[in-house]
């Protein structure tokens, strides 16, 4: 791994709590959803830093697993800019 991993957890704990700010401090729900779209992206940074790490695919699989759910919170973001 080039990286070391503990850049990897720093970088992911610096996203999540950006996403947390993001999360507790806006009224907006678009916002908030975007805020817990980053705290997915910081999970999956340090699922795939962990297997990269220990050279296990189970967090490979858990990022695609984390992905979808993504995918599913941007189109109902969507669904409701839309409808608004």
């Amino acid at each position: 791994m080039i990286v070391p991993f503990g850049h990897v957890l720093i970088l992911a704990g610096i996203l999540f709590l950006m996403g947390m700010f993001c999360t507790v401090t806006r009224r907006n729900l678009i916002m908030i959803v975007l805020g817990i779209e980053i705290m997915l992206n910081a999970a999956s940074i340090v699922f795939i830093g962990a297997a990269l790490r220990w050279h296990h695919l189970e967090g490979q699989v858990f990022v695609v697993f984390i992905l979808a759910v993504a995918a599913t919170e941007v189109s109902v973001g969507l669904a409701i800019i839309v409808y608004a």
